[in-house]
């Protein structure tokens, strides 16, 4: 037992003793390229098909150490190919980390390391739902289309990508003006992320099920982006005035404010929150983002 021990020093001591300053650099250049990758396709979709690719690889390595031939073979294939995959897969991300490396996004994404910034507090993210819900009360008495969605854990980059980026606080009277008739913005979706107005003018993916021909282009905006994440969709129904909440594809008609409310607390407002709560829910929404 004992010469195990010494032996597994030993090893270490031995991959020490040929430890260099090069070995070090290379460590550092391969982590802050891994970094930079992952801070691009963080607000896309590629997030979660690398999700599933590590997953994939993970089930490689039971299956080897299982010995299960049969399914060693089919996933022996895949990884043989994984380069041509990932080009196939990841051919626009690829070409974005090449653009934003040459533009200097490298350098931000290095200087957001040592000012990583805060996440929206409680206070906040409470604040921006009260000021909504009050905006879509407004608005369905004036009969107001509007469609807002409240980021959650999968990133809307992309949809971010076809809008305006605003980053300001959520007013009540900003809602109202950015979804007024004849304003630029009003036709596109609002998205909201930390309690923020993060951009407006958005286009949705529509859904592709069969919906009810009383519902519009709003409601089956609101319903694509739900399928296709978990955001929270808050709309107001030009013809109608009615608001309607979408989650998980699933759409709920004829919402008062006050269930809106509730709904909107009860998935991003932590019950009970106390000052550490706070703490440890901005910590966990900056790993995320």
């Amino acid at each position: 037992m004992l010469d195990e021990i010494q032996d597994t020093f030993n090893k270490i001591l031995s991959v020490f003793s040929t430890f260099s300053i090069s070995d070090l650099l290379d460590i550092i250049m391969v982590s802050v390229v891994i970094y930079i990758c992952i801070r691009i396709i963080r607000e896309t979709r590629a997030l979660q098909l690398a999700k599933g690719l590590i997953l994939l690889a993970v089930i490689y390595g039971i299956v080897n150490l299982l010995g299960m031939e049969a399914s060693s073979y089919i996933f022996k294939l895949i990884f043989s190919n994984i380069l041509i995959i990932v080009v196939v897969l990841f051919g626009p991300e690829i070409r974005n980390i090449l653009e934003q490396v040459g533009l200097g996004a490298t350098s931000k994404s290095i200087k957001t390391i040592i000012h990583p910034g805060v996440a929206a507090g409680i206070a906040e993210i409470s604040d921006s739902i009260e000021a909504v819900c009050k905006a879509c009360a407004n608005m369905s008495d004036e009969k107001i289309g509007a469609l807002i969605c409240f980021e959650n854990e999968t990133l809307l980059g992309d949809v971010i990508a076809t809008g305006t980026e605003i980053q300001a606080k959520v007013t009540k009277e900003l809602v109202e003006n950015i979804f007024f008739p004849k304003s630029p913005l009003h036709d596109g979706a609002m998205v909201i992320r930390d309690g923020k107005i993060y951009a407006a003018g958005c286009i949705l993916p529509l859904t592709k099920k069969t919906v009810s021909s009383a519902l519009g282009t709003r409601h089956r905006a609101g319903i694509g982006v739900s399928e296709q994440s978990d955001a929270v969709v808050v709309i107001v129904s030009e013809e109608t005035g009615a608001i309607s909440v979408v989650q998980g594809g699933v759409l709920r008609r004829d919402v008062s404010d006050g269930d809106l409310r509730d709904i909107l607390m009860t998935e991003f407002v932590p019950s009970g929150s106390s000052s550490d709560d706070k703490i440890i829910t901005k910590l966990v929404r900056r790993l995320k983002k």
